[in-house]
């Protein structure tokens, strides 16, 4: 009677008549297992390990790529400091490209990434070392990331720049060691 009705719960939750219930399972047709592909984690830090790599090559369309171009929202350490936009964020990036003479590194250290469904988050320290207008400068960052997973990719959606603050001079530490 248990099989029954949990047959007849399960044939009509798949739109089945209750009659379908109760007739013999045909047996299971041998399918080859799935591939287990990378894992979300995995996958955040190889998105990660591919954004420092197109940071590198200074175009601003390939750093772009691993943001989500809706909703996208950034506080970055340099003015105006709030990017509402994926537009608004590929420009700042494209003023840093035109600001550095030379080559342009980033270290990306002490990675942690939490993943629960189609969302996740990380953290990073961050350097990011070129010559500018002053010259060689390379703040080290502390980045926190928000990834959404849409259409089998991950993308930021939301990132956060920041760098601590001595309170009693109110000067950033640029060089913060963690």
């Amino acid at each position: 009677m248990i099989r029954t009705l949990t047959g007849a719960v399960l044939a009509l939750g798949l739109g089945l008549p209750a009659a379908a219930a109760d007739a013999p399972a045909a047996p299971a047709a041998a399918t080859p297992a799935a591939k287990p592909g990378p894992s979300d984690r995995a996958q955040i830090a190889a998105l990660e390990k591919a954004f420092a790599a197109a940071v590198e090559t200074k175009d601003a369309g390939k750093v772009m790529a691993f943001y989500a171009k809706k909703g996208l929202f950034v506080f970055d350490v340099v003015p105006p400091r709030a990017y509402p936009s994926w537009d608004a964020y590929k420009k700042d990036w494209e003023g840093l490209f035109a600001e550095a003479k030379g080559p342009v590194k980033i270290d990306i250290s002490d990675l942690a990434i939490e993943v629960s469904g189609a969302m996740a988050y990380s953290h990073s320290i961050q350097v990011l070392s070129y010559e500018g207008k002053t010259g060689p400068t390379a703040p080290v960052v502390r980045v926190s990331d928000v990834y959404r997973k849409d259409g089998g990719k991950w993308r930021i959606v939301h990132e956060h720049v920041s760098v601590p603050v001595d309170l009693d001079t109110g000067k950033a530490d640029l060089q913060s060691k963690p």
